[in-house]
């Protein structure tokens, strides 16, 4: 072969697997929302409220999350439980009714995204329909439009918001509770130097 043909061969072998690293760098490095919680409002409003409650969960869905293992993700305690990884993929499913209702948007089957497979994916899609769901209810001072809407076979079914307070909301918050706490039980606990009171990482 070519001496010439080589060396550019070579090279663009060389220059593809750059780019390929440089991108899964800037995938890992990705600077995701709630690592550390938001700037409270100005104002108590129902909405601000609301915000405020999706950021706190968000921030304790963020600190749950990092630095979780394989082995962490196929973990459970009892054949009869959910694995950490099965409880994220429930998460995720709520995270999506909770954006669906800031949004005006009624839950079908058949539009639902698909629950992603990578947890990094996974992660990051559940971390940014909190932080948008929460965008939206920043703005807005009429809970009431924001109803929990399921469409299935055709049939809509709507519950008030306060079906979403104490339904997807604490949810969420709970199962994320869940994952700390089975984290710990397979070894590797929630860095002890975050403050849900605070909303930080503390500085060690």
């Amino acid at each position: 072969m070519n001496y010439m043909v080589t060396k550019q061969i070579y090279l663009g072998i060389f220059i593809t697997t750059l780019l390929t690293y440089s991108w899964a760098g800037a995938q890992e490095n990705e600077i995701l929302p709630y690592e550390t919680i938001p700037e409270y409002p100005e104002s108590f409003t129902p909405g601000t409220v609301v915000s405020r409650m999706i950021d706190g969960l968000g921030f304790r869905y963020y600190w749950a999350t990092e630095g979780l293992t394989e082995k962490d993700l196929s973990y459970k305690p009892s054949p009869t439980n959910r694995t950490i990884g099965e409880t994220l993929d429930h998460i995720y499913g709520l995270s999506q009714v909770i954006y669906n209702s800031a949004i005006k948007r009624p839950n079908k089957p058949e539009t639902r995204p698909e629950t992603p497979e990578d947890f990094a994916e996974l992660r990051k899609q559940t971390l940014l329909n909190f932080k948008r769901a929460s965008e939206h209810f920043l703005t807005t001072d009429k809970l009431e439009d924001h109803m929990v809407e399921f469409v299935r076979n055709g049939q809509a079914t709507s519950f008030p918001f306060w079906n979403q307070i104490n339904g997807p909301i604490e949810d969420a918050v709970w199962h994320s509770g869940q994952v700390v706490a089975l984290r710990r039980a397979s070894g590797n606990p929630i860095d002890p130097n975050v403050s849900v009171f605070r909303g930080i990482r503390a500085k060690k």
